[in-house]
């Protein structure tokens, strides 16, 4: 991990990360519009989606108005190295990143994913337990699910010969194929709902659409039935999937639920 600052730049700046098991990951720390370093979030992006992706912009615009913000490509995708496992080594890319903002002075700390990256910053919380909130936005509670058109056609890709090259080709995500393999249960890890219990007494936020065509909701309510208190969930109507749909009300509630789990005093 990159050698510590006592205090985050107020310009912000691009910084590269060391994993413990020894994976170099791209982030981005961007400060508070007011500069404060009480509560730092860490954002985990979705499947195929990046730090610097558009989508994922959005969501920090409207964090840095109450909060720091760290963004980074997990493993396997944009500039960082590695391979993506789908949801089980992302867990250190998301440590590195916590300790990374716990080391630049920021009070408090809590994670953010969407999708891929929801089911990444349950399965750290209730691993690594050194968050002050977590939320988890259109998170799979379980793996190999192949109930929908989306994630049918996702297995089919992952199968085919050509389907990893063809997404680093065309998406600049790299797959560690064996583990969507499930000829291969060695290389499976636990599923989220396996261990969100894990994660109280941190507060945990769980919001899910019931117009998502990649996970309905019976995901959102495996994770918030196996969490302990205190656990919040969001059926949002009409809302469809991860950050790409997630409109700015949606983010604003987001952002103010993570200020008030920290005891952070919401200004705007």
């Amino acid at each position: 991990m990159e050698t510590a600052r006592q205090h985050p730049r107020p310009d912000g700046h691009a910084m590269r990360l060391r994993t413990s098991d020894g994976v170099d990951i791209a982030a981005t720390h961007e400060p508070a519009s007011s500069w404060s370093t009480e509560l730092a979030v860490v954002v985990a992006h979705g499947f195929t989606h990046r730090g610097t992706s558009d989508a994922v912009r959005r969501v920090v615009d409207v964090l840095r108005r109450r909060a720091g913000v760290v963004t980074l490509d997990l493993r396997g995708h944009g500039e960082s190295g590695g391979a993506s496992t789908i949801g089980d080594l992302e867990v250190h890319d998301v440590e590195a990143a916590v300790q990374w903002a716990r080391q630049a002075g920021y009070a408090r700390v809590a994670t953010l994913g969407f999708s891929l990256g929801g089911a990444v910053v349950v399965r750290h919380a209730g691993t690594f337990r050194d968050v002050d909130a977590v939320a988890a936005v259109s998170a799979p509670s379980r793996w190999y699910y192949r109930g929908t058109k989306p994630t049918k056609r996702l297995h089919r890709a992952l199968g085919w010969p050509l389907g990893p090259a063809v997404l680093e080709r065309f998406y600049g995500t790299r797959v560690a194929r064996r583990h969507w393999d499930v000829r291969h249960p060695e290389t499976w890890c636990p599923e989220p709902r396996a261990v969100v219990g894990a994660i109280a007494p941190v507060p945990l936020l769980v919001v899910h659409g019931d117009s998502d065509p990649y996970f309905p909701l019976d995901h959102a309510h495996d994770l918030a039935d196996a969490a302990g208190e205190p656990v919040e969930l969001w059926v949002e109507q009409g809302y469809a999937h991860a950050e790409n749909a997630a409109p700015p009300q949606l983010l604003e509630r987001i952002s103010g639920w993570i200020s008030t789990a920290v005891g952070v005093p919401c200004q705007g």
